[in-house]
């Protein structure tokens, strides 16, 4: 059964940093894409950064392009999340996202590109 667990919540201030982690275990995370979503109070999931399994290839939303990197260590089965320049706009509960097969292109950029979810990590930024 694979899992995730996500970890690295916090509150912080604006412009200050945060590293979310999501530990994966059930399968080898090496192979597939994963991703992080998150989801404001009131507000509907959205789509925060996405990495290939390799290559380096990654997707970002325009609103965190330049301030977050999503990176990924294939023998802790570990993918990350450095948020930085934070802004009370970020504060959500984030959830990463593995996918179900090792393909790469813009669907990743949606919920409906994965089938695996952790239970999620809440990011609160004070202004």
């Amino acid at each position: 059964q694979v899992q995730l667990v996500e970890s690295g919540g916090g509150v912080v201030q604006a412009g200050d940093s945060l590293r979310l982690s999501c530990a994966t275990s059930g399968r080898t995370t090496s192979t597939y894409p994963m991703g992080w979503f998150r989801q404001a109070p009131g507000k509907e999931r959205e789509f925060v950064a996405a990495i290939r399994w390799r290559g380096g290839h990654t997707y970002y939303a325009d609103s965190v392009k330049g301030r977050f990197t999503i990176s990924r260590d294939n023998a802790k089965n570990t993918v990350y999340l450095q948020m930085n320049s934070l802004e009370p706009e970020d504060t959500a509960g984030y959830h990463c996202a593995g996918a179900p097969t090792t393909g790469w292109g813009p669907g990743r950029r949606t919920e409906k590109g994965y089938n695996y979810g952790g239970q999620g990590t809440q990011g609160t930024v004070s202004s």
